[in-house]
């Protein structure tokens, strides 16, 4: 049995078997309108020429089924007024006739219009955000003057431009009260809370940095989507402030910047300082300002094992040669590097050497196998047995040849750190001790330092 959804009509026609109109109901949205001139004629003289083999199609399908399917009409009011109206006709059981059960469309309609206008303005408005966040950013990031922007629960920086990270050595994540004097930090709070409840305040001199030097920092409250923040302008009160911090170098030597391969400065957290322009070529971006307050490990192929292999290193020994990873650029290319690091307690310098070509060479042009590389000529010495030996048992000594090879390798790159080596290879420490008992390497024992 079909079904109709009569719920709220805005008009109803009773017609009798061949489409003359015998009553009008009409709803209060349209109640204005004068329908009784409607009664006895027939329903396709009151709508638009279009509609009338739509009106007859309906009459008929009504009289055979039942019941019409839904179709749209222009509906002319005895005004002169036009509407779109939905309508659906229902035949009412023997001689009584039909019913044509209407709905403005037009609501529909303006609806629709006002969800699109709608739509439209929100588009507007979200690149109008844009375009303000730009600017914003570019003016953050040109800004001379250090500017700083603290999270207003606990106080951490969450944005830091490259003036604060040159003059201060200041960056992303780090507590800003443990940067300010001691006696001078309950003044600084202070004023925070005065900020909060007035909006904005004067500014006060405190000393920052690991020299104390004097800035004059002006704080104002603003809104961020995390939740309020607060941000800080800071202006050298003396012309010691604006030397570099004892973290921090100004400018690199142009001969370092002419260097065809990558070269920058980074903090003991492996956070960049300065980059010359083969390492923005190499990472892909267009300017230094975009790495300043960057972790290095950003642009790592693994990220967390390979930085902290290299920071290891570097601590151990104090310099880091010939360390090889990969670095993956913003736009998505994927290059060999070769890194060598070394610096003093508070900058490091790395140079970043771009190896692919190297690696990438023809094979006509490699070199023959030799004893310069003992992977090479063991897997060439293997090669030569395969015609004595079974195919299983070549894939096992190929495998024993590789593992033990790369085990080695690995171990000598991280200075004998197993933990570290494991996580390299993607191993665990107990899998990585049973090929070192395997291949009788030194390190095998569990008891070995880590």
């Amino acid at each position: 049995m079909t079904t109709v959804n009569l719920a709220q009509p805005d008009i109803t026609l009773l017609l009798d078997l061949k489409g003359v109109i015998q009553g009008v109901t009409v709803s209060n949205g349209i109640s204005e309108e004068e329908t009784q001139a409607w009664r006895g004629r027939a329903w396709t003289e009151t709508v638009a020429d279009q509609g009338t083999d739509k009106v007859r199609r309906m009459v008929e399908d009504a009289l055979k089924t039942g019941v019409s399917a839904f179709s749209h009409v222009t509906q002319r009011f005895p005004s002169g007024r036009e509407v779109s109206i939905e309508y659906t006709t229902v035949r009412l059981g023997g001689d009584a006739g039909l019913i044509a059960v209407g709905r403005n469309f037009q609501a529909v309609v303006e609806l629709q219009s006002r969800l699109v206008s709608a739509q439209h303005s929100m588009e507007q408005d979200y690149w109008k955000l844009r375009e303000i966040e730009t600017r914003y950013r570019l003016l953050f990031d040109a800004s001379v003057e250090p500017v700083l922007v603290l999270n207003a629960e606990t106080l951490s920086i969450a944005e830091a431009n490259p003036a604060a990270i040159r003059a201060l050595g200041l960056n992303r994540g780090w507590e800003f009260l443990g940067e300010v004097a001691e006696a001078e930090r309950a003044p600084f709070r202070a004023m925070l809370q005065r900020v909060r409840e007035q909006g904005k305040v004067p500014g006060i001199v405190i000393h920052l940095g690991a020299n104390k030097e004097p800035w004059v920092v002006r704080t104002s409250l603003i809104n961020s989507e995390p939740g309020t923040a607060f941000l800080l302008q800071l202006t050298a009160s003396s012309p010691k402030a604006t030397a570099p911090s004892t973290r921090e170098i100004t400018q690199l030597p142009s001969v370092i910047n002419r260097l065809p391969d990558a070269f920058i400065i980074v903090d003991r957290d492996g956070i960049i300082r300065r980059a010359n322009p083969a390492f923005l070529d190499l990472v892909e971006v267009g300017v230094e300002a975009v790495v300043l307050g960057e972790g290095l490990d950003r642009w790592l192929r693994r990220p967390g094992a390979d930085m902290k292999v290299m920071m290891s290193q570097l601590r151990r020994n104090g310099a880091v040669r010939l360390f090889t990873t990969a670095i993956q650029g913003e736009l998505g290319s994927e290059i060999e590097v070769e890194i060598s690091a070394g610096g003093d307690a508070h900058n490091i310098g790395v140079v970043l050497r771009n190896v692919s070509r190297r690696l990438q060479s023809p094979v006509d042009d490699r070199p023959a196998i030799t004893q310069d590389d003992p992977l090479l000529e063991a897997l060439g010495a293997l090669s030569r047995q395969s015609d004595n030996v079974a195919l299983p048992e070549l894939v096992d000594d190929a495998v024993g040849i590789v593992e033990r090879h790369f085990i080695t390798r690995t171990l000598e790159q991280t200075g004998g750190n197993r933990k570290a080596a494991a996580e390299l290879l993607g191993v665990s420490r107990q899998s990585l001790y049973t090929k070192l008992n395997r291949y009788s390497l030194d390190g095998g024992s569990k008891t070995q330092p880590e």
